[in-house]
Parts: C-alpha cells; structure tokens; sequence
C-alpha cells in the first residue's frame, strides 16, 4: 500500500493539529495563572542556572499578509523607540526576582521585524540585556533579519554585540507567489545580507522557506529551493503555511481558490526534503535541515534535539525567558504569557515591571504528557521504559499509551530497542499521533493543517 494510502487511512489530508511548540499548546493557557504564579517561579529558579532569553519586537513597516506572528505596523519610529524603553524596564525587574549567580546561554530576537530597530535603538536594547545577564561561555546569540529591512549600520550593530547566528526569512523567490502574499523580495536583496554577514565572520545562517503558499507549483517552488542551495545556508527550516484567517485578519486578502491542496502541499514538503538531503543537508525532525557538522545536527544524533517556540533547538535550558508583548516564559513550573496588545503591555510594565496575564501551571501528568510528545517530535520514538522511569506513578498511563499507538498506528511503528519507533516513511504523521495522545480537547479551528 501506498504511503498516500496510509496518510490518507490515518487522517493526515484532514487533520489540524498543533504544531507542538509547547506542552500544552499555547491556546490552552489560562487568564490570571500566569499573573499570579510568575514572581514566584522566577524567585525558585536555582543559583547557577543557564537561562535562554527572547525578546519580541512587535513592529513591521509592513504586515504581511501571510504572517499569523504578533505584529503590528508603524510608519514612525516613535512608538518602536518608547517599547524598547519599557522593555529595559521589564528585563530588569525580571532580573531583580532571580538569583545573582544566572547565566544568559542563548539570547534571540524575533518579531516583527527585529530589524527594523535604529542603531542607536538596538544599542540601548542590547546594552541593557548584557548589563541584566552575563553570558554564559557557550553563549549564542540569533536575530530573525527581515533582508528588506537590513540597513548595514544595523547589521554591524548586531555583530559588534556578538551575533552568532542570523535567521532570514525567505518564504518563495516566485514575484507572483511574493505578490499573492504581500511580500516583495528579491534575490539580490537577500544575498546582499548574506554576503554582508559572511564577510563579517557571522558563524551560522538560517534561512526560513513556506510551503504551501498561494500560486506555488512543484516547478516554482524547486526553483525557490534551488536559489536557497546557491545560499549555502548552514540551517534551514521549511515550514508549512498555516491558513488561519479566523486567528490572523490579515490573511483574508489571501485567496482559498490559490493555495495547493493537501496532496500539493505534501508534494512541496516532499520535494524540499529530497533536494536538500540530495545536496548534503541532514534531515532534523519534521522541517529543519542542517549541514551535518552542525550543533543542531550533532543533538539530532546523540538524542539531545529539544523542541521550543522557536522549532528545534540544541538549546538544553530549562527556562526561556520571553520579554514584550505576547512573549512566553517557560520555566519548570509552567508558562508564563505576556499580554499582547503593545499598549496594555506597557501599562503593565510601568504598574510593576511584569506584563504576564495568562498561564499554565505544570502537573506531573502534564509534564509526563511534554515529555512524550517532545520524544515522539525531535526523537519519532515512543519509549515506554524511558518514560515509566522517569514518572514511574503514571506507569499504567504510559503502558496505555504504549498498547494504543500499537492497536491505532500499527503499520507505522516497527519496536526497536528505543521502543516504539516510527517508520521514517511515516514521519509526516507525527503531528497526528501527537494530537492522537493528546487527551486536551482542541477546537481544530485553533490549529493548522498537520501537512
């Protein structure tokens, strides 16, 4: 039987699913729980700890129209300048509840547009975090580059501030792809940066690429993919388009009648996946390639390959602090949600240096439930050993699970000695068996295609 067959036999054409960024998905966090628990988790985090941070800048020049991040635009740099200002005030009096002794491991930018910051802007912005947390010696350091909105003095701004790794966003080089989304970009913008970047010894480049875009076609978009390997790009992460206009407004001027239909979509996905591993690039979970000299490859291979907010990580902190509006903090006990409305985060944050509104407080159960499906995400195992050890109370949960994958997905797990493991034929229903176990109702209006 077919691989088509069998996607189609276990739902995949028709499922929406979480993408599994987090246990549980965001939509599942509640009003107040955050508010009330975050000082308290913060004051627990224990000496000596590595901490990742991200900082969100919500501003764009332009809202482009595929986008479903929290943005929004500006003509001005007025209220750019006055957020960073609250944002220094958030990340100190975040940094005023944890021990002395914490260290910063990973630091990212993201949006938005990072990008869009002036020199002087992104200078008083970093100064602060650096003034806040030291670094740790492995220390990294990423910004998400809009290259239409990467003024050289800005990019140099990042690098004398230790830029370790740039993220671009690529989506599609087709201009009638571009224009169907609202986002123009051309080649030659992008390899500028790239270029800029590779001559001031940036160590890693990432490119981000959508499939499942409006008007792509298996020729439009392998011409993409071959303009993305001329690159040379260290990492890349090929992400399904999530249509969601009941969640994002701005994707109503997307047209339904233009996107590829599921069996397009697995097609885009399917032919990425072989023009990448064909041209040297090692396969890291569901969407993420990497050379495989790699730190994101080496944790693919020692069993080290986490999942987070921003997709795979290497990253083994256990806390991520997120600042700015919408930002998630995740520490052992929980999430923690900024809110998202750029003003009342600011009101917040003036009140008393913390702007969290929403959360989920962690049981053993739900902490049981992260691990299995992070295993199954970054690992396409399900170790039933592993898991009855390391939560030995939910032993019979676990055996359930274990005696329920067998009896649904059966002709997809062969055992092994990591226990159940996928087939890697099967790896694009992951997200299916994920929601499969997973016993939170959803709405599936709240989550995107699972191709």
């Amino acid at each position: 039987m077919s691989n088509i067959d069998t996607f189609r036999r276990h739902g995949l054409f028709d499922a929406r699913v979480p993408r599994y960024t987090s246990y549980p998905p965001a939509n599942h966090f509640v009003e107040g729980a955050g508010q009330r628990n975050q000082q308290d988790w913060l004051q627990a985090v224990p000496d000596g700890t590595d901490v990742s941070i991200y900082i969100h800048i919500p501003f764009c020049k332009r809202l482009c129209w595929f986008c479903a991040c929290r943005t929004q635009g500006t003509k001005t740099m007025r209220p750019v300048d006055a957020y960073v200002t609250i944002l220094c005030k958030e990340i100190m009096a975040v940094r005023r509840s944890l021990p002395d002794t914490v260290n910063m491991s990973r630091l990212h930018l993201g949006g938005g547009t990072p990008t869009i910051l002036s020199p002087e802007t992104m200078t008083q912005l970093l100064r602060c975090v650096f003034a806040a947390f030291t670094h740790a010696p492995d220390f990294e350091f990423s910004v998400e580059i809009d290259p239409t909105e990467a003024a050289p003095d800005l990019l140099q701004t990042l690098i004398d501030f230790g830029l370790t790794r740039a993220s671009l966003g690529v989506q599609d080089f087709s201009e009638k792809v571009q224009q169907a989304i609202g986002r123009p970009q051309t080649l030659e913008q992008t390899q500028t940066v790239i270029l800029f970047l590779r001559e001031q010894n940036v160590s890693s480049l990432n490119l981000d690429v959508l499939y499942g875009l409006p008007h792509q076609t298996l020729e439009s978009f392998t011409r993409t993919l071959d303009h993305v390997l001329a690159l040379q790009p260290d990492r890349l992460a090929i992400y399904g388009y999530a249509h969601v206009p009941w969640m994002s407004k701005r994707q109503v001027m997307i047209k339904p009648d233009d996107l590829p239909d599921t069996l397009m979509r697995l097609a885009l996905a399917a032919a990425a996946d072989r023009v990448f591993t064909e041209n040297g690039y090692q396969a890291i979970g569901i969407d993420h390639f990497t050379l495989p000299d790699d730190s994101l490859a080496h944790a693919s291979t020692t069993g080290m390959l986490r999942r987070n907010f921003q997709g795979y990580t290497d990253d083994q902190s256990q806390i991520l602090l997120g600042f700015g509006a919408s930002a998630i903090s995740k520490l052992p006990q929980g999430y923690a949600q900024n809110t998202p409305a750029t003003f009342a985060y600011q009101e917040r944050i003036e009140a008393n240096g913390f702007a969290s509104f929403k959360g989920f407080a962690m049981s053993t159960k739900d902490r049981m439930m992260a691990q299995v499906i992070e295993d199954l995400m970054c690992r396409f195992i399900f170790n039933e050993a592993a898991l009855g050890e390391a939560f030995p109370t939910y032993h019979a949960d676990i055996r359930a699970m274990a005696v329920s994958l067998m009896q649904k997905f059966s002709d997809v797990f062969f055992i092994s000695s990591k226990g159940l493991e996928l087939k890697p034929a099967a790896y694009p229903l992951v997200r299916v068996i994920a929601g499969y176990l997973d016993d939170r109702t959803t709405q599936q209006t709240a989550h995107s295609s699972a191709i």
